[in-house]
């Protein structure tokens, strides 16, 4: 068994080269993830709206999906979506009404505006199906109003006929 354990002695300038690498890595990382937090389209103050963007976001498709307490605006009043959809045809055993937010992540985000006083507001287009076993029927799209008011910390969603 040999033992090597001479020194040279020319560690340290490798050895100073490899924590400035190091360091300037960590200042570079530190940089990107500053500028990327500020830029970030998502990021809200949820003091002054009561709710970040993101979760009124998601509170948002949420009550699109939950469409036994979606309403449809019309002339003033607030009609539940499924007793306007079983005017024109019953729904049968087993059928289930869905309404989904049609608009891209990046048109939702743009969509998304505060409100005076605080709070948020979203309108984007929803496409209104009823699913019956595997088949899909589309009924159309509808402007979705979806609104968080900071005060009562309520967020609410409604759907509402063209030209309303």
């Amino acid at each position: 068994m040999s033992e090597h354990t001479k020194t040279t002695g020319h560690g340290g300038a490798g050895r100073a080269l490899l924590w400035v690498a190091i360091l300037l890595s960590v200042t570079l990382l530190g940089f990107v993830t500053a500028t990327a937090v500020r830029n970030n389209p998502i990021y809200s103050d949820r003091d002054a709206n009561g709710i970040s963007k993101y979760k009124f976001i998601e509170a948002c498709k949420e009550l699109t999906h939950d469409t036994d307490e979606l309403t449809v605006g019309a002339a003033g009043q607030s009609i539940p979506l499924k007793t306007l959809i079983e005017q024109s045809a019953p729904l049968k055993a087993g059928d289930s009404i869905h309404a989904d937010l049609e608009a891209e992540p990046v048109e939702i985000v743009r969509a998304t505006q505060t409100i005076d006083g605080g709070g948020w507001s979203l309108t984007a287009p929803a496409t209104v199906s009823v699913h019956s076993g595997g088949r899909v029927n589309t009924l159309g799209q509808l402007p979705l109003q979806c609104t968080h008011d900071r005060e009562t910390g309520k967020t609410t969603a409604q759907l509402s006929l063209p030209g309303q």
